[in-house]
């Protein structure tokens, strides 16, 4: 009778130590979970991008545009025709380019307004967010059209424009710089090995070197 009364203590004690192991166990694990991760639910901003097509048509492409094709090329680094060139080969040559309607039949952002957004934070070196008050394009929407804007040119455009030049497109580029007054200009496209003269100092170190 002591015996039984002995080897009851035991298992007694041996299910007392392994129910305090496996109460450990699970007590570090889920303190050694990580937290939930919260939901960030997008703010729905109501942009009026047709009337937005409506006033970048209007300022830049109607019969009487508010500005002036010079101050269009200051600011889009180009002139009007060679732009609406552009425009209409990604419209046709990169399918999210081209303008669509959604679920609720509204139409999307056009491709004037995709590709404008695009060119001006490149003519401008400007961040993505800085267009969307004039263009009315979402920060992660105006990413999108730069990525697929760059990667539009370098498929429709890259076997004509970014191809290295042959023996004939080298004479022609280095006759047009020599008549205007820059000759040898083939040597360096953006001039910085020209020596710093008449200028501003204080730029120099941005525009040399």
């Amino acid at each position: 009778m002591s015996n039984w009364s002995s080897d009851h203590e035991v298992d007694q004690m041996v299910e007392e130590e392994v129910d305090s192991i496996v109460e450990g166990i699970q007590y570090n694990y889920t303190q050694e979970e990580e937290p939930p991760t919260p939901i960030f639910r997008r703010v729905q901003i109501n942009r009026d991008r047709e009337e937005d097509h409506t006033r970048l048509w209007n300022d830049y492409f109607g019969e009487n545009p508010t500005y002036t094709p010079a101050m269009f090329r200051r600011r889009f680094r180009m002139n009007t025709p060679l732009f609406e060139c552009i425009v209409s080969t990604i419209e046709n040559g990169v399918p999210y380019f081209r303008q669509r309607r959604d679920a609720t039949r509204r139409l999307g952002l056009s491709a004037l307004q995709k590709c404008s957004a695009a060119i001006r934070m490149m003519a401008y070196g400007c961040s993505a967010d800085a267009v969307d008050e004039y263009l009315r394009l979402a920060e992660t929407t105006a990413h999108k059209c730069l990525e697929k804007f760059v990667d539009g040119v370098i498929h429709l455009f890259g076997d004509v424009y970014l191809r290295r030049p042959t023996a004939e497109d080298l004479e022609r580029l280095l006759n047009i710089g020599e008549q205007r007054g820059f000759p040898g200009m083939v040597g360096s496209i953006d001039c910085m090995h020209w020596e710093w003269k008449n200028c501003p100092t204080a730029w120099k170190g941005q525009y040399s070197r």
